[in-house]
């Protein structure tokens, strides 16, 4: 008996009831689901398994007996079903003669050059992603050459949270939830070394606010 060919890529979706087999394209992914093939072992054991559930006993025994009995002398009958599976579903895919990959045909192949796009690019295709990615890599380096800080004051003491109320400042000058001057200064009474409100005891002579 011949061998059996185009089983590279293939997905196995047989169970007791029956056979079918999804087979994918070696290059994206994409599928064809075949036909389901009824396996009369399979129906056997689904009647014996029924009459077991129903009465019991040597029903049921035999019920899983002949389930036992298909998975181990199945093989001929699955073969038989993958053969079958793949004389139908072969004629969805090209073999790319180069690599040998079986692909999709609306996807990943070339008519014009008669092979897989890995293998033959379609050049239509290639010029519009490099034309794109060259766009993004443009952006990217405008993006970088452009100055976002030239209306910063970078001179500008900046506080994250308020020193009153804890809230986050946002970059601004007062307090956006309490009105808080975060510009201001506070001066020692004992010093006058001035420092951020909110602090406790001055930084230069310790002296409690």
């Amino acid at each position: 008996m011949s061998t059996i060919q185009f089983t590279e890529n293939y997905q196995d979706l047989s169970t007791d009831r029956g056979y079918q087999f999804k087979f994918l394209c070696d290059r994206c992914g994409n599928g064809y689901l075949s036909s389901f093939q009824t396996s009369v072992t399979g129906m056997a054991t689904g009647l014996l398994g029924a009459a077991g559930s129903l009465f019991g006993g040597m029903f049921h025994q035999a019920g899983s007996g002949a389930y036992e009995l298909q998975r181990t002398v199945g093989g001929k009958a699955h073969d038989s079903a993958l053969r079958t599976a793949v004389d139908e579903i072969k004629p969805q895919f090209h073999q790319c003669k180069r690599c040998g990959k079986w692909v999709c045909p609306d996807v990943c192949w070339n008519v014009k050059r008669g092979l897989c796009i890995v293998c033959a690019p379609d050049l239509e295709q290639e010029m519009a992603a490099a034309q794109a990615q060259a766009t993004k890599d443009q952006v990217w380096q405008k993006a970088s050459e452009t100055d976002y800080t030239k209306k910063l004051d970078m001179t500008q003491d900046v506080s994250a949270y308020c020193p009153e109320c804890g809230a986050k400042t946002k970059g601004g000058k007062f307090c956006p939830e309490c009105g808080a001057n975060l510009q201001a200064k506070t001066a020692c009474a004992k010093c006058g070394a001035e420092f951020e409100p909110g602090v406790k005891f001055c930084p230069e002579c310790g002296t409690k606010t």
